[in-house]
């Protein structure tokens, strides 16, 4: 049986984590592949090369019969200008669809699973995005339905809808008035969950991280948009380390976490509401981690980390 869901791959430097994925994507042969891919930085030694191999890795490799189409950039836009635009030329063409990352590695299961929730959830626009991975695994795997509903969205391996994305704020437009009115203290678990996002908005709006999903997930929220986490973690970041462009750190708590697969036929939920006490402890837990950050700083410089880290950093800004 064909797996007719589209699915967008996003690629650009890196072809041993992109050959990892792809065998992933491989396995189920989709008849709708899109692969979107940013342009090299002529300053970055080597990088036009691995650009080229990593583009290779993929159409080189189609041995199933499929519709494939190319987003090819030129020049490098960067992140957020890159993979916002690679997602919203895949939603010009497809009305839903699976979005993975270069670096995202899907369980098999994974697909089945936002296939049949695309197609249960296409006209409930209070639901905006189907999530792959679950950092609260080790709590939410006892559960009996299969999945729950989050105010947080996932976007390491995700999946949506036409209708949701056109709501995209790249430029958070309106983040000035929302701060200005502590909407997030309203509709976040603490004040010092509100400030943590505060921040991290201020340093997007500000274009001081060049990134795409901050955006997103400031769009769903600001929107009350819902989305699925499934009760078991379906995906795996093995992008952390010396190549990526944001997750330096190998070491990370949340790097190369252990997927699981989750169990056919689904167990829905009887109704489409946030799973409380899942998010409450999850802002609890984003509130513990950037409170143990200056620990976990002091640790690393103790152990000698923190200079790799730095050189890491530096040699992304040469």
């Amino acid at each position: 049986m064909k797996f007719r869901t589209p699915i967008l791959f996003l690629i650009f430097n890196r072809p041993d984590t992109t050959s990892r994925v792809f065998e992933e994507i491989k396995k189920i042969k989709p008849s709708y592949l899109y692969v979107a891919c940013d342009g090299a930085r002529k300053e970055r030694e080597g990088e036009e090369e691995r650009v080229k191999n990593t583009r290779d890795v993929v159409i080189k490799n189609i041995d199933w019969e499929c519709e494939v189409k190319t987003l090819f950039r030129e020049e490098n836009l960067g992140c957020r200008e890159a993979v916002s635009s690679a997602i919203t030329w895949f939603f010009d063409n497809e009305e839903m669809g699976i979005i993975l990352e270069d670096d995202c590695l899907p369980s098999q299961s994974f697909f089945p699973f936002c296939e049949e929730l695309l197609s249960r959830y296409r006209d409930d626009t209070r639901v905006w995005l189907v999530g792959g991975t679950n950092f609260l695994s080790e709590v939410t795997s006892k559960n009996e339905e299969s999945y729950y509903f989050s105010k947080y969205d996932r976007s390491w391996g995700w999946a949506s809808w036409r209708r949701a994305w056109e709501n995209y704020d790249k430029e958070m437009k309106n983040w000035p008035k929302i701060k200005k009115e502590k909407y997030l203290e309203n509709i976040l678990y603490s004040k010092k969950e509100a400030d943590i996002f505060t921040r991290e908005f201020d340093a997007v709006y500000g274009g001081k991280i060049d990134t795409w999903d901050y955006q997103w997930l400031y769009t769903i929220l600001i929107n009350s948009g819902k989305s699925i986490i499934p009760n078991v973690n379906l995906i795996s970041n093995i992008g952390f380390g010396d190549n990526a462009t944001h997750t330096f750190d190998s070491e990370h708590p949340y790097a190369n976490l252990k997927r699981g697969e989750i169990k056919f036929p689904l167990v829905h939920p009887t109704y489409v509401v946030e799973n409380f006490r899942n998010d409450i402890l999850w802002s609890n837990t984003l509130v513990r981690q950037k409170k143990n950050a200056v620990r976990i700083v002091l640790e690393m410089i103790q152990k000698g980390r923190i200079i790799d880290i730095f050189k890491k950093i530096i040699r992304k800004l040469k």
